[in-house]
């Protein structure tokens, strides 16, 4: 990838393909094509991964994902194959327009177009209770997904950081209606077969119901991941930890309003080409037929039934 193809939502800073890969030892050209090749020739010998040819844009960001790991980039793009076989269920939407309709109107799921420092983009979720139902959480890990693979395909970044505006949600309705054993999937999809690297996650609200969800996070998460959930209760909190020019209006920063960001998303996430890209990805399953006997991953293979009891006091 001689550069990041000029995207009409997400905006790049200059130099940022280069120092970046300088982050993590891949701003050799002759390194990073090794890489790359490695992967190909690996996938190549992967009976189990019905897909071949991954493109070596995608395999260069899964590098990045990975810090540099050839090891551990094997490691994502077999998860995650895996995942899309053992848990269709998430895999399922393609269209956010014609088949998460209702979920539009209950969260938005908004990437900031602007990076900022150290080269970390902003998700911004904002979500209310209209229409909110126990099924509606599986509609929003769909969507979420869709969201993950157009940022797989188009964004070059560090790392990012969260935020969930709970400022319009009643939290014990959330939390009631929370299914743990869907959520735990979904962050295993979202961490190991998406490599988010997830520098902070912040919640704006001031309900005190917000510790018991946190307190539901940190039992899924890894310690390390676990502890960078906090709780800002006002903007004047969360600018203190997200630079306000990256922000939206709403949230007393320069970038343009909610609506007209999530609208513009909502485009992107539906273009004939996106859609076609997402049909493309949720077919890049595994075939566990074809698994290489020995190579059963107790770690993700055993992910339906194996999953953690919680305790929510």
């Amino acid at each position: 990838m001689e550069s990041i193809p000029e995207n009409r939502y997400l905006k790049f800073p200059p130099g940022i393909l280069q120092n970046i890969r300088k982050i993590y030892n891949l701003d050799k050209t002759e390194r990073l094509e090794e890489a790359i090749k490695i992967l190909e020739q690996w996938i190549l010998k992967q009976d189990h991964i019905v897909k071949k040819d991954f493109g070596k844009a995608y395999l260069e960001r899964t590098l990045i994902s990975c810090k540099g790991s050839v090891e551990k980039s094997k490691k994502q793009i077999d998860t995650l194959c895996t995942m899309r076989t053992l848990l269709p269920k998430f895999f399922s939407k393609i269209n956010v327009k014609e088949e998460l309709a209702q979920i539009l109107q209950i969260a938005m799921v908004i990437p900031l177009p602007l990076v900022i420092d150290d080269y970390y983009r902003v998700l911004v979720v904002k979500c209310n209770n209209k229409y909110f139902t126990t099924e509606s959480f599986m509609q929003f890990y769909q969507y979420l997904i869709i969201t993950l693979e157009y940022i797989k395909a188009h964004d070059y970044v560090n790392g990012f950081i969260g935020i969930y505006d709970f400022r319009d949600v009643n939290l014990f309705d959330v939390i009631t209606k929370l299914n743990s054993v869907e959520l735990q999937q979904y962050l295993s999809i979202l961490i190991k077969g998406y490599g988010a690297r997830i520098l902070a996650i912040h919640m704006l609200t001031e309900s005190k119901l917000v510790d018991m969800l946190v307190k539901t996070l940190r039992q899924l998460l890894s310690e390390k991941i676990g502890n960078r959930v906090h709780v800002q209760p006002t903007l004047e909190d969360l600018h203190k930890v997200v630079p306000k020019e990256a922000l939206p209006v709403e949230f007393g920063g320069n970038e343009r309003s909610v609506e007209i960001l999530h609208a513009e998303f909502v485009e992107e996430l539906s273009s004939e080409k996106h859609l076609e890209y997402v049909k493309m990805m949720h077919a890049a399953c595994s075939d566990e037929t074809k698994r290489h006997e020995g190579k059963f991953n107790e770690e993700y293979m055993g992910m339906p039934g194996s999953f953690r009891c919680l305790s929510v006091d």
